[in-house]
């Protein structure tokens, strides 16, 4: 089996052969071809089977509302006691309500978790989870918040209840796999559907993670969970991608995905990158607490907008959102940048 990966380009001095890249901001002409039996070659796209050309390039239908034509951040809003970066700070009603507030501000999407899945981390009663989340979501619907709101949760009974109170979709970092209820209710619900891909539990995920080869196993288990979920009537268009930055893997692992991260392309969906703050950013940028990983987080976002990465998940909004425009405007025509 071959794998095409489009050599993602944002520069200006476009061939007239290029092609668009998902329908969004980045162009390509060439693909690189990868097999596990033999050396990766690259290839015009002239050389690319109709069929592959026709993912590569299609636009993507909008997600949660939100158009996919560009660049969107998903800001994070932890309400736990141990999440790995800011666990405990965001765990009274008030606290967490200010926050959702700022992040929205300057997010397109809010992602609300009452479960901490770093590694390590202990499953957490349904009932907790219910607790810490529900209130929060009803609490900023009740304050007129009306953008898209995501649960971050793997399970079915929380994500129903954060649907009541008004969450807008389900984000799973198990892709489905840890409570076979939660597929059915996405379907039955018309939930847009963030499908993580993972190995292994959070409890014992960052053990020994092993793979023939990252990118290409990360692909094709993504692919599998998209036919399941498409088996359960879950419509590809509701469905954004996540290859799992750091749930069962290693900081190499980690890095040949995000260098590969425009393979993903191929599956049709908008792909979700969540790297903020995570240990490989402190292990390679020499810095060991999580909160001061802004600056490698921002890196890792950049490495996404180029690659054409749709929704990019963090927990410094302000500071992606300010990166963000900086990265636009130098990809603009100098007539469009205004003082």
């Amino acid at each position: 089996m071959e794998y095409f990966r489009p050599i993602a380009m944002t520069d200006a001095a476009r061939p007239a052969q290029a092609l668009p890249l998902a329908g969004g901001w980045c162009w390509f002409d060439r693909v690189q071809v990868l097999s596990r039996k033999a050396a990766p070659r690259t290839v015009p796209v002239t050389e690319v089977p109709d069929d592959v050309l026709e993912r590569l390039t299609s636009e993507r239908e909008d997600f949660a509302g939100q158009s996919m034509d560009r660049p969107r951040l998903m800001g994070i809003l932890n309400v736990t006691p141990d999440s790995f970066s800011d666990g405990g700070k965001y765990r009274t009603q008030d606290a967490a309500v200010r926050q959702g507030r700022d992040i929205a501000k300057l997010a397109e999407f809010l992602d609300i978790g009452g479960e901490s899945t770093r590694p390590g981390a202990q499953e957490v009663p349904v009932a907790d989870e219910i607790a810490r989340t529900v209130p929060v979501i009803e609490a900023l619907r009740a304050g007129g918040m009306r953008g898209p709101i995501s649960i971050d949760t793997r399970k079915s009974l929380v994500a129903a209840s954060a649907a009541r109170a008004g969450a807008t979709l389900v984000n799973d970092v198990s892709g489905l796999a840890f409570d076979k209820a939660m597929g059915p209710f996405v379907a039955k619900e018309r939930l847009p559907l963030v499908l993580m891909h993972s190995q292994g539990l959070p409890t014992t995920m960052q053990d020994s993670p092993s793979y023939a080869d990252v990118l290409l196993d990360v692909y094709d288990e993504l692919d599998a969970r998209l036919a399941r979920a498409d088996a359960l009537g879950i419509d590809r268009s509701m469905i954004a991608i996540d290859p799992g930055i750091g749930f069962g893997k290693t900081a190499a692992h980690n890095l040949a995905l995000i260098r590969g991260l425009s393979l993903f392309h191929g599956l049709g969906c908008p792909i979700l990158l969540g790297a903020s703050r995570k240990r490989f950013i402190g292990s390679i940028g020499r810095v060991e607490t999580p909160a001061a990983r802004m600056p490698g987080s921002l890196a890792i976002a950049l490495a996404g907008f180029a690659q054409g990465v749709q929704i990019t998940r963090v927990h410094d909004v302000a500071e992606t959102r300010q990166a963000l425009l900086l990265w636009q405007a130098m990809q603009a025509d100098e007539t469009e940048v205004t003082e």
